[in-house]
């Protein structure tokens, strides 16, 4: 496998995906905005098709559709501030509008179907250095900002009152986040994207007591699931992003029958240290 040039990069992109995406998905999901995820996923679609038709990196495409997308949003939502959802709904039937008129013109069917599922082949040198970048940016981000993450997190109110600037995060968390999400979508697959945001972070939520044990478990699972996707995909030939989805299903389905037989025993120990006689 590794005697591959492409399964190299695959591997070294994938393994970058599966931290990337996990660390913007706890803001979303501790925000309440993780469907944000899916509207810039469809977005998304409509730049990959537009880059088809204008004959440049189709990468480059979504990542210009998803910036737009992602402040769009964040635009509508300050207009708005009690229609919050109605932002997502907008920009995502937009851009899923935009996709499926253009992919009727976009060259190269196979080459828009790649992006819809993920595609472990059709990673480039170009994908893996603009991939590279992205991650250490996201990086450094959620280690320089990680008090003000939290903060934000758990009241934007709050986060001002404590000095963070919450304008400055909020954007470049937008932008770091859009980027993320339209290069994720050369191997997840834009249609998959949502459940590596959602998933992982589920997962950790499960077994996690704090919002730093979070931050560390939603790492490991979103290392586990997307490299036993990619692995997978690569030795049974199937799309990579469905066998993510489904690695990620199963561990969220496992952890959740543990923490119940955990919760079950506990409750059985102090039943019977309850009618244990006092000596």
């Amino acid at each position: 496998m590794l005697a591959f040039k492409f399964m190299q990069r695959t591997l070294i992109v994938s393994m970058m995906i599966s931290i990337m995406i996990p660390l913007i998905g706890i803001v979303l999901v501790n925000r309440k905005t993780s469907m944000i995820g899916d509207a810039l996923s469809h977005v998304s679609l409509a730049g990959v098709a537009a880059g088809l038709i204008l004959s440049i990196n189709p990468l480059i495409g979504g990542v210009i559709a998803c910036i737009i997308g992602a402040f769009g949003i964040e635009g509508i939502r300050k207009k708005f501030p009690h229609y919050g959802d109605m932002a997502t709904g907008m920009i995502t039937a937009v851009g899923l509008g935009i996709a499926a008129v253009l992919s009727d013109f976009a060259p190269g069917g196979n080459s828009f179907e790649a992006y819809l599922f993920g595609s472990i082949v059709s990673i480039s040198k170009l994908d893996l250095i603009l991939i590279s970048i992205t991650f250490l940016l996201v990086v450094t981000m959620s280690i320089m900002f990680y008090g003000g993450l939290l903060n934000i997190c758990i009241s934007p109110n709050l986060a001002r009152l404590a000095g963070v600037n919450t304008k400055f995060i909020n954007g470049l968390f937008t932008f770091l986040a859009s980027i993320t999400v339209a290069l994720s979508s050369k191997v997840i697959g834009a249609l998959m994207v949502t459940s590596l945001i959602v998933l992982p972070v589920a997962n950790a939520l499960m077994v996690s007591k704090s919002y730093k044990e979070t931050y560390i478990y939603t790492i490991l699972f979103g290392i586990l699931h997307t490299m036993s996707g990619v692995l997978f995909s690569y030795y049974f030939d199937v799309k990579p992003g469905g066998a993510i989805v489904v690695f990620a299903g199963l561990g969220l389905s496992i952890t959740f029958i543990i923490t119940k037989l955990r919760e079950r025993a506990l409750k059985k120990n102090k039943v019977i240290l309850r009618e244990q006689p006092e000596n």
